[in-house]
């Protein structure tokens, strides 16, 4: 068995009698593109700058490639690559002098750190502004180049908190197609967002956090296995003999609405449906309606949490 990129191991982080993070604990393969999703103030940005090495745990502890991380952990730090929320680029600077800058920092020098800076203002497409002061630059711009600023020294684990917050839907794009080609060229990444469409998007495998616990854990089908499927329809009348034949129907769950609305909660849909019309027809009843709603990530997190994601 290979040895996981990151482990995070019971993590608790407290702020005087406030818990930022109670016991969170999951494991990152190599190559794995893995999500954590909840809303502001789950934890999400308190357990990356502890992976980060910015926070020290309340307890619990955090490896990386196999090592634990430590305050000085410098050697561990290069392997790592953060684009926090918050943009971390200058805006006195231009981009082309902020990726040397940041190369620099990672001990890059001459030859080698020219040639890296023009292939991360290619990949993050700043090719034509590579020379302007980032003062200058759109939101979008900014956060292209804040991916980029993490890019120059070729980590082999990328944590990104929130990395399209506040950016227009072709920078968002360009910043997915960015994420999506590293993590296809080997990197690892850790991607945090509120947006559930983003983590559906690009994670195979998605964590789910609220008020410090992570709440779940598991690939995207198996989060959706989590809850059933609603045929929701409604009738004229609904009869006794009707309620039984609808219970008597394999893998089902018959629930009762106001008036004539019934739903009924099954874990397929197309096997489903096609049994329940045949008792309609059986008895000679119409429907007036007919909706199905299938297992989705927004009602994973509601039935985990009980509340709205954008709360």
């Amino acid at each position: 068995m290979t040895m996981p990129v990151l482990e995070v191991i019971a993590v608790h982080k407290n702020y005087g009698a406030h818990a930022a993070l109670k016991g969170v604990s999951f494991c990152v393969e190599a190559g794995e593109m893995f999500g954590l999703l909840g809303p502001n103030g789950a934890g999400k940005t308190t357990l990356l700058s502890i992976i980060s090495h910015l926070l020290e745990p309340s307890a619990g502890e955090v490896r990386i490639f196999g090592q634990k991380v430590t305050p000085n952990g410098l050697e561990l730090r290069r392997q790592l690559g953060v684009v926090p929320q918050e943009l971390a680029v200058y805006g006195e600077l231009t981009a082309r002098e902020n990726l040397h800058f940041f190369g620099e920092i990672y001990g890059m020098r001459g030859a080698a750190l020219r040639q890296r800076v023009q292939e991360v203002l290619a990949a993050v497409g700043l090719e034509d502004r590579a020379d302007s002061r980032v003062a200058t630059y759109s939101g979008g711009m900014k956060r292209r180049l804040n991916l980029g600023a993490a890019l120059v020294h070729r980590p082999r684990l990328l944590l990104l908190d929130e990395p399209t917050t506040g950016v227009d839907p072709q920078s968002r794009n360009h910043i997915f197609e960015g994420v999506r080609r590293l993590n296809a060229d080997g990197v690892t990444v850790v991607y945090t967002s509120h947006y559930m469409e983003e983590v559906q998007s690009l994670c195979r495998r998605v964590g789910i956090m609220d008020q410090g616990c992570l709440k779940a854990c598991d690939t995207l089908p198996g989060l959706l296995q989590k809850l059933q499927s609603v045929i929701r329809f409604r009738i004229p009348h609904v009869t006794p003999h009707l309620r039984e034949r609808i219970k008597g129907l394999p893998e089902i769950t018959l629930r009762e609405r106001a008036g004539d609305l019934l739903e009924v909660e099954c874990r397929d849909v197309k096997a489903t449906l096609p049994r329940l019309m045949t008792v309609l027809t059986d008895l000679h009843l119409a429907l007036v309606s007919l909706e199905t709603e299938e297992p989705n990530l927004e009602r994973v997190f509601l039935d985990l949490t009980g509340r709205a994601l954008r709360d």
